[in-house]
């Protein structure tokens, strides 16, 4: 083991009009920082922000918890998830957490490809055949007009160069927020959620989100893709949070 499409065109659509847009936009406007708002060189965001942002620490090599030091933690001995690794590229703390509320909420797409570029940079491509971001509830991609997790992932297959699946992995049922819910409230709220309509016989398929808490929606999505004949189900995940006090 290498460590390291629900509506499509309504997810698609604002990488649409951005690609034909971009190179107006870029000329009229030059490129500035997500975070610090100084001229970044084109990039979405500068190397000084870029090195400051707080990266994940070594935690359960399962499910990725911080403060684990790279020892099965606590939950993971007690219940084994379904996926089989997790990566993540930060802890979700400033700025990182509100980044990624400004990506969601205020439809800020360059944090979504400041993003994706800093994980193709600083993440050891894994072995794999096949990236899902983790899906919407078509209630919930027809509310916000686009998923986070497949503007997170597009680049990230394009640079890796595997297929992106758009279409063959839905949420099938509605759920309420996880917010605030507990651990187990939350399994219980996504069973039976995501459904798989092709054969994953013998892939090797990597899951994308942006924040992973935890770890309820990955368990169930890879519990429905080994289901179809996944062989290995890992995930790559922008932020981590820490765990509860």
């Amino acid at each position: 083991m290498d460590v390291p499409r629900l509506l499509p065109t309504l997810s698609n659509r604002p990488a649409q009009w951005r690609s034909r847009l971009a190179p107006v936009w870029n000329a009229l406007l030059p490129a500035h920082c997500i975070v610090c708002a100084l001229p970044s060189g084109g990039a979405p965001m500068c190397t000084p922000c870029r090195d400051e942002l707080p990266a994940a620490t070594p935690g359960c090599p399962r499910c990725a918890v911080p403060g684990t030091a790279g020892v099965l933690c606590g939950h993971c001995q007690r219940r084994l998830p379904a996926f089989d690794w997790v990566v993540a590229g930060f802890t979700y703390a400033f700025p990182v957490d509100q980044l990624i509320q400004r990506l969601k909420y205020a439809h800020d797409f360059a944090v979504a490809q400041a993003f994706s570029r800093v994980l193709i940079d600083r993440i050891e491509r894994p072995a794999v055949d096949l990236l899902v971001p983790v899906p919407l509830h078509r209630s919930r991609l027809r509310e916000r007009g686009f998923n986070q997790a497949v503007e997170i992932a597009r680049p990230v297959a394009r640079a890796w160069g595997r297929p992106l699946a758009l279409s063959e992995v839905q949420r099938v049922r509605p759920t309420v927020a996880q917010a605030g819910l507990s651990r187990k409230v939350r399994r219980a709220n996504l069973r039976a959620a995501f459904g798989c309509t092709r054969a994953l016989d013998g892939l090797r398929v990597l899951m994308v989100d942006d924040v992973m808490t935890t770890g309820a929606t990955l368990d169930a999505l890879a519990r429905c893709l080994k289901q179809h004949g996944a062989a290995e189900v890992g995930a790559l995940v922008v932020a981590r949070t820490p765990p509860p006090r």
